[in-house]
């Protein structure tokens, strides 16, 4: 059963995975058939050998530098900055952006001693600096959390004296929702970036 234990352990520290979770998704693999585990697992050390990060921007690569930034269709005078690889992925699902991309690694939190120097701040400091083309807008896409908010403000004051201008992805009422049950900071906030019909 020790192998068993291995992976319901190693199951449970993916993010979301509790260790009933984990314990189910073994026993799931468990009943299924073996094909599909060893497909599993090729996929598994597929992703550790040849997934990396894009040298440019920071998203996931099979290669030095990602499909994005390698796609000559993109506009490169506009650069999306995300927290983490993966909100790349949510932005290029809803097909609305063309631009370029720019992961930081995270956002600042003082408290768990991440500052500037821990995130990709000066990678992407150099890159609005050195575009040949130039970039003329900067959207920052940083989540709505205290973290996220710090991290926004400070790329703000860092990217404002360098040319391009800086926006923030609009905030505000998720759509389906009802007024009764949006909290009040959204409310505001949908507020505040009210638009002309």
């Amino acid at each position: 059963m020790a192998v068993i234990e291995r992976l319901t352990e190693e199951f449970s520290r993916l993010p979301g995975i509790g260790s009933k979770t984990a314990l189910r998704l073994v026993h799931h693999l468990m009943k299924g058939q073996k094909e599909d585990v060893r497909r599993l697992a090729v996929s598994l050390v597929d992703l550790a050998e040849n997934i990396r990060e894009c040298r440019q921007c920071g998203n996931f690569a099979e290669s030095e530098l990602c499909d994005i930034c390698t796609n000559p269709r993109r506009d490169a005078s506009l650069l999306c900055v995300v927290e983490e690889a993966y909100e790349v992925g949510s932005i290029e699902r809803t097909g609305q952006y063309r631009g370029l991309f720019h992961v930081l690694g995270g956002c600042l939190s003082p408290l768990d001693g991440i500052g500037p120097d821990e995130l990709n701040v000066a990678e992407l400091l150099r890159r609005i600096v050195d575009a040949e083309g130039g970039i003329h807008e900067v959207i920052v896409a940083t989540n709505a959390s205290v973290e996220g908010e710090a991290t926004a403000v400070f790329l703000e004051q860092e990217i404002r004296g360098r040319g391009p201008r800086v926006t923030r992805l609009a905030r505000g009422i998720p759509v389906g929702s009802d007024l009764e049950y949006v909290d009040g900071t959204t409310i505001a906030q949908a507020l505040a970036g009210r638009r002309e019909m």
